[in-house]
């Protein structure tokens, strides 16, 4: 997945500023996702992308990029 496809998906989903949306974006601190959003945002991706991410991985998701990186791991 792309990253103007991530980027697609965190706007849709989470109404997001689009232009806040950079591949080094911090999701917590830069785009103000919680918990609750982060879940909505995977189960997005993943409906999106067809993967599956396990939620062990989900700690390691810090930026835009990680969220793009992990895609393309589970992509399969």
């Amino acid at each position: 997945m792309t990253f103007e496809e991530v980027k697609e998906v965190i706007v849709e989903t989470l109404s997001c500023d689009e232009e806040d949306i950079t591949p080094e974006a911090l999701l917590a601190d830069d785009l103000g996702i919680d918990s609750l959003d982060a879940v909505e945002l995977v189960l997005a991706l993943e409906e999106s992308c067809g993967v599956r991410i396990p939620d062990e991985a989900l700690a390691d998701l810090k930026t835009v990029q990680d969220v793009i990186d992990c895609l393309e791991k589970y992509k399969g």
